[in-house]
């Protein structure tokens, strides 16, 4: 115990020898200027919990003897090392949550697909069980971009029984296709 202070020789020995007083004359001596040393590195939270560590681990191990010269640099050499692993375990669970996340938006996209697919099925089936003189109507209109004037004249009806037989249409589509409400509402709302 070479070159250590007096006052921390005295504190080290009576510590070694289990004196709890002792130790929390060096706690209070040594907290708060290695949480402020420690909080360069890392968060507050952190830091607290590193030199609390340092310091339970210094009582927990008092009877070893592995104090050689200073026992302030020794603390501050004990927060720096642990710094240096939190920081490493910090980056390492980032570096496992972005892997995370950038699968999980990547499971989302594949859902989004899927769904879309089942979705395109669901009303093309819809579409194809309509009474043909309403689905014919319906995909001149919706999918030909044609007017209904346009749509009546290759139907040889009059605009009014266009007008009528897509909204007749769209009636029953809309029965059909009700439990997938939620599922265009959200495709419509994410496309935009």
């Amino acid at each position: 115990m070479r070159n250590i202070p007096l006052e921390d020789t005295s504190l080290l020995s009576a510590i070694q020898k289990g004196d709890r007083s002792a130790f929390d004359v060096l706690f209070q001596k040594y907290y708060s200027v290695l949480c402020t040393y420690c909080y360069r590195f890392v968060r507050l939270e952190d830091a607290e919990e590193i030199v609390q560590d340092v310091m339970l681990w210094l009582w927990e191990n008092r009877e070893r003897p592995v104090i050689e010269y200073s026992l302030k640099q020794y603390l501050f050499k004990a927060v720096y090392h642990r710094c240096m692993t939190r920081i490493a375990q910090n980056e390492v669970k980032q570096r496992a949550d972005t892997a995370y996340y950038e699968r999980m938006f990547t499971m989302l996209q594949e859902v989004d697909i899927y769904q879309i697919n089942e979705l395109s099925k669901h009303i093309q089936r819809a579409i194809n069980e309509l009474p043909p003189t309403y689905r014919e109507a319906f995909i001149m209109h919706r999918f030909q971009n044609l007017s209904y004037k346009e749509a009546a004249e290759l139907l040889n009806v009059s605009p009014k029984t266009v007008d009528y037989r897509i909204q007749q249409a769209l009636k029953i589509l809309r029965v059909k296709l009700k439990d997938y409400l939620p599922l265009i509402l959200m495709h419509l709302l994410t496309s935009h």
